[in-house]
């Protein structure tokens, strides 16, 4: 029986002694317990907006210039692109570039048009200087030395484009000269004269037939130079 309770009381010792350990390990220096370690704060997600804060937080990544962004570069053109490139350039008039016909480059020659109501005359200017030249406006023509005026012109009959003689081709103006037959109005003409436009020089003109031509002041007119024979009678 004795034998049993110094058991029991060693058993009892023991086991105070393990609680006394353990609770002078759980003690600091100081003699009291450690405060539980707070939980660290989560961590942003990246990419998150953080109001400018730090501490983790992911930068975006800089756009690339201009990556897709349809901007151009000065004075409007894509960016990269040489400027001017691929513009059209602008052509001058047809024509302005050519000098003007003179009596030295062309000469002028006439021959009757008939055919009711009127009497028509036709100018031939061929050039004969090896090299192209441009007929200006109409032939300014004084059939009379009474009549100080040129014969005056038809609007209607100005060609819509500069008329060009190359070497050796011709170009026409279509004169109306009277009513046809005899009237005390008319007046014979041997030779006459024609000054070209743009300051081409004036010539003289043997008149057609043996005893030239009758020519009425009343209802004269001349047509402009024109690259290919016209019928006066349509014009005039």
């Amino acid at each position: 029986m004795r034998t049993l309770h110094r058991t029991t009381a060693l058993a009892a010792a023991g086991t105070a002694a393990l609680v006394l350990t353990l609770t002078a390990c759980g003690r600091n220096d100081s003699g009291t317990a450690p405060a539980a370690a707070a939980p660290s704060p989560a961590q942003p997600a990246a990419g998150a907006g953080g109001g400018g804060g730090t501490g983790g937080s992911a930068s975006a990544p800089a756009p690339a210039p201009n990556a897709g962004t349809g901007k151009t570069g000065a004075g409007g053109s894509p960016a990269g692109a040489t400027p001017g490139a691929g513009s059209p350039t602008s052509a001058a008039p047809a024509g302005t570039s050519v000098p003007a016909c003179t009596t030295k480059d062309v000469s002028i020659t006439a021959a009757l048009q008939g055919g009711p109501p009127y009497i028509h005359l036709v100018l031939t200017a061929r050039n004969f200087s090896g090299r192209g030249c441009r007929l200006v406006d109409f032939p300014q023509i004084r059939f009379l030395e009474s009549h100080r005026e040129s014969v005056p012109a038809v609007a209607g009959s100005k060609p819509a484009a500069p008329v060009v003689v190359d070497a050796g081709t011709p170009a026409y103006a279509v004169v109306k000269l009277s009513g046809g037959g005899v009237h005390e109005a008319d007046e014979a003409v041997t030779s006459f004269t024609v000054t070209l436009g743009g300051g081409g020089g004036e010539a003289v003109v043997k008149a057609p037939g043996p005893a030239g031509i009758a020519v009425d002041p009343a209802v004269w007119a001349t047509g402009y130079w024109t690259p290919e024979l016209r019928n006066g009678a349509d014009e005039f």
